[in-house]
């Protein structure tokens, strides 16, 4: 769209430009008048405005006239369309957007990249809202460009690595793949594995046997929407009451109950103490459900005497407020 307009632009002026030109040098030739005579005729013969002749005109000079009537009118007409469907149709302010646009998109490092924003698109998008992520969403139609509900659509294909470097992939958490075929998921995950070997892919796998295609490519996570679908839709049947729970714990937004991943970091207090020791239970209300190790090993449902380590990621049910505190304790 913006190379369209300064096309548009760019032609208009070059047009306008000649006209003039061309009538000026024309009633200099023709007619002998200096520069300034000769532009004046010109401008007053293209405006239209019905002003005299500064001098009178030879035979030849009122056939000139004609041509740079019929010529120059229709070249006048044309670049003030122009100029005018700019204006009106707000393509300006469609160029200025985009420059905001960009001016955000470069100032985003450490955020997360939505490869389409369809229905699945959307639902994560408003996930990693309430959890206060950053992230810029790349939509080859996308229903508008620039920045509503704190959500950053870029248009452009997200298979191409000049868009991908565009919304900074460089310096990006992660990116999430949701688009709407196998294998243009395919192609983002191999481009984006490509300009930063160290992010983490999520991609989404429709047809069976996509999912080792895509980890192969260098996906970290494959997510089949049609395989857990389908589990959620037995389990509901089967364990109604699991479901249930599942779904109350890790519903966005419910203040009563939340299942969380807290990260234990370095320097936190809890490091080299049990479950016991640290208090988790007994005085936050807090089930740790999982421990996941650094080496990413999974440890289910541990005891109270299980220490914690550097580098674990706690699975945690609670209060929202406990686990924050929780939270606070694994930092520092």
């Amino acid at each position: 769209m913006l190379k369209d307009v300064r096309k548009r632009l760019m032609l208009a002026v070059a047009l306008l430009t000649f006209i003039v030109f061309f009538g000026t040098a024309g009633y200099m030739a023709i007619e002998g008048w200096n520069l300034l005579d000769s532009l004046y005729m010109t401008i007053i013969t293209l405006a239209s405005v019905g002003y005299k002749e500064i001098h009178d005109l030879s035979l030849n000079g009122r056939i000139f006239t004609i041509i740079l009537i019929v010529s120059g009118v229709g070249t006048l007409t044309f670049a003030l369309t122009a100029g005018a469907k700019v204006v009106l149709e707000g393509e300006l302010q469609e160029i200025f957007g985009r420059k905001r646009l960009e001016k955000k998109i470069k100032e985003l490092s450490d955020h997360y990249i939505i490869c389409g924003h369809g229905r699945m698109g959307k639902i994560i998008c408003k996930e990693l809202r309430e959890k206060n992520f950053r992230f810029v969403v790349v939509e080859k139609t996308p229903d508008f460009i620039g920045e509503k509900e704190d959500v950053i659509i870029f248009e452009g294909d997200a298979t191409k690595d000049e868009v991908l470097r565009e919304v900074g992939i460089e310096k990006a958490r992660g990116l999430i793949s949701v688009l709407p075929t196998d294998a243009e998921n395919l192609f983002v995950v191999l481009t984006a594995r490509e300009l930063n070997p160290g992010l983490f892919i999520v991609a989404r796998a429709g047809e069976e046997g996509s999912e080792q295609k895509l980890l192969r490519a260098g996906a970290n996570r494959v997510v089949s929407p049609y395989h857990i679908g389908g589990l959620r839709i037995a389990h509901t049947v089967l364990k109604p009451a699991v479901v249930d729970f599942i779904e109350f714990a890790t519903k966005s937004g419910n203040i009563d109950l939340q299942m969380e991943e807290i990260p234990v970091n370095t320097n936190s207090k809890l490091v080299g103490l049990t479950l016991d020791e640290c208090g988790i239970g007994r005085d936050l209300g807090i089930i740790v459900v999982a421990i996941k190790k650094a080496t990413g090993d999974m440890k289910f449902n541990p005891t109270f005497r299980t220490n914690v380590e550097v580098g674990d990621t706690l699975i945690a049910l609670g209060e929202i407020s406990k686990l924050k505190v929780l939270e606070d304790k694994a930092k520092t």
